[in-house]
């Protein structure tokens, strides 16, 4: 999809895919920098299917979406035994992407134990199995995303240096959406197609009110709320035309409508009430509330391990 539009692309990201263009052919690790939901997954891709890696499956895990103990086993697999439960021998998903590309997703939320075993990935080529003494050879590209500063967190000793400049061989920046003003219209043009497209609908027009609201807008969960934001349009107007008020955007009318932010509450209680609300409109989808509060999963399962603790105290 990316290839296909990118003489419609806003000026900086045109830069950014002709860099990704000459080292998807290296076999060298790849940091993608960004905010969340700027697409940074979908650069990953984009980067593979240019590589010499493009005939095999693309293998993707995000580091924040499985508690510790189970995202070690999902990466580095376990033999039989090696922990109550392991009735058989478990390939990881590391060995499962041998001689492929492998995306590391929010890898600034990996446990330092963990990271220096990714260390070990990078120089060595090889991985252990839980409860294995043998190793086995890898030949896997590793592309990591973060919407974190890993410089800071290596200052913080939160993220360790030396796999930091063994990931940051190629650092990509994704610009956030609001600083890339022609890339609002062109992808809600796309988003509205592909929307109408997938649940059989007549693709509606936006009006120039429409993308004057959606251009006017500074985006804090850049593409991936603007996609949702399309969508949700769509779907609730179904009609030919869809105008400025058939434009709901999320944020927004959290804010505006149930004044979640009033004069006098702790930033603390402000924090959790958006938090909630957020859930609410989500219908209870973790993965999503995440997403537009520009959280991750595991920050937003602290929290709301946190209110729960609260309610019993």
């Amino acid at each position: 999809m990316i290839g296909s539009m990118l003489h419609s692309f806003d000026p900086k990201m045109k830069k950014l895919l002709k860099v990704a263009d000459t080292i998807a052919t290296s076999k060298a690790s790849i940091l993608i920098t960004g905010e969340s939901g700027t697409g940074k997954e979908l650069l990953a891709k984009y980067i593979h299917s240019k590589s010499q890696r493009a005939s095999k499956v693309f293998h993707a895990v995000n580091c924040a979406a499985l508690p510790d103990g189970l995202l070690e086993s999902e990466l580095f697999g376990y033999e039989k035994g090696a922990f109550t439960g392991a009735d058989q021998r478990k390939i990881g998903r590391f060995e499962q992407a041998n001689n492929s590309s492998f995306l590391l997703d929010e890898i600034s939320e990996m446990p330092l134990h963990l990271q220096a075993k990714i260390l070990r990935v990078l120089q060595e080529n090889e991985v252990q199995r839980l409860g294995g003494s043998e190793t086995q050879k890898v030949d896997v590209r590793i592309i990591a995303t973060t919407n974190k500063e890993l410089k800071n967190q290596v200052k913080r000793q939160e993220f360790r240096e030396d796999l930091f400049f063994r990931l940051n061989v190629i650092p990509l920046f994704i610009p956030p959406l609001r600083e890339r003003p022609k890339d609002i219209e062109m992808l809600s043009y796309l988003f509205t197609e592909l929307c109408a497209e997938e649940n059989g609908l007549n693709k509606p027009k936006l009006t120039s009110s429409a993308i004057l609201k959606l251009k006017s807008y500074k985006w804090p969960g850049n593409v991936r709320e603007l996609k949702n934001t399309i969508e949700r349009s769509v779907l609730l107007a179904q009609t030919e035309n869809i105008n400025e008020d058939q434009v709901l955007i999320l944020n927004d009318d959290i804010q505006s409508q149930d004044q979640i932010l009033q004069t006098g509450l702790s930033i603390a209680e402000a924090e959790k009430r958006l938090i909630l609300k957020t859930l609410e409109h989500t219908e209870q989808n973790r993965t999503k509330a995440a997403e537009i509060l520009g959280i991750s999963i595991r920050t937003l399962r602290n929290k709301l391990k946190e209110y729960k603790t609260q309610r019993c105290l």
